[in-house]
């Protein structure tokens, strides 16, 4: 049996596979190692009935998430995954590469993830080429979930919100200035925190200003990822992966036109493509 496992940071997809036959499919809390430490992990891992009643069975682990980029935060995860999974061989990568291999297989493409963050990378249909993108929730993060949270909620405090968004905002959240401050700086994860607002540009979607701000951060990821990555690679056709991309495609087309750019496609969770992927190599 195997088990596939695409995390970001607010929850991670589980698929569970025995000779391409999907044994379990569920979600956890989110696995990154910049936020759960090795015990952590363990812990959440026990509190799920499907991975206790398969951990011996499970003989290969294929991990992808966001936070899992060097070799000392690949380790927490991996220690983690292999301390629970006992009988199993573990493979701990990025979530960049799970989004290429779900996009490309193995053909070369510019994959760009956008969802609670944001990252973009050439993928030769390989490798993943290294870069200088992915700089986590406070440097970077142009256009995802985690972006779009921090501008309504600076707005929201700058009283600069339209009055019918600040209403509904006041009418969906009971949050003040101390509170909303509280939770960015001195509580745990404010990278999921601000990406929860995400649900708050879909739920108005249509609203003229709203919709400006989702367009304006993904300009801001085309023009500090994409058009870069598209100048080396001209030839490399385009792919999203993620919630946001996925929940605003209609507005990542418009942005991407606007900059003469062609989208190949979007995929909103790539768990099912990596889940075929990895079924067919065992």
């Amino acid at each position: 049996m195997i088990a596939v496992v695409y995390s970001g940071s607010n929850y991670a997809e589980w698929r569970l596979a025995e000779k391409e036959r999907t044994v379990a499919s569920f979600k956890t809390g989110g696995l990154n190692p910049y936020f759960n430490d090795e015990k952590q992990i363990i812990q959440l891992l026990n509190k799920n009935i499907n991975l206790i009643h398969h951990a011996e069975e499970i003989k290969r682990v294929y991990f992808f998430g966001a936070g899992s980029f060097s070799s000392e935060l690949k380790a927490v995860v991996h220690n983690a995954l292999s301390t629970f999974f006992k009988f199993a061989k573990v493979t701990v990568d990025h979530d960049i590469d799970a989004a290429a291999i779900a996009c490309c297989k193995n053909k070369p493409g510019i994959v760009c993830i956008c969802g609670s963050g944001s990252n973009a990378a050439w993928y030769d249909g390989r490798k993943v080429k290294p870069n200088n993108y992915g700089l986590g929730y406070i440097l970077a993060d142009e256009g995802s979930g985690n972006w779009l949270g921090r501008q309504l909620l600076r707005a929201f405090m700058n009283e600069t919100l339209p009055a019918n968004i600040r209403k509904k905002f006041e009418q969906k959240y009971d949050l003040d200035r101390r509170t909303l401050l509280e939770k960015v700086y001195r509580q745990k994860q404010p990278a999921v925190f601000l990406s929860s607002f995400a649900d708050f540009y879909l739920e108005h979607k249509t609203d003229h200003y709203l919709k400006n701000v989702i367009i304006n951060g993904f300009n801001k990821l085309i023009n500090t990822y994409l058009l870069p990555l598209h100048s080396q690679h001209p030839e490399g056709q385009l792919h999203f992966v993620g919630s946001v991309a996925a929940n605003f495609q209609e507005y990542l087309y418009e942005a991407a036109a606007q900059s003469n750019l062609t989208i190949t496609s979007i995929i909103k969770e790539p768990i099912n493509n990596l889940l075929t992927y990895y079924s067919n190599k065992n």
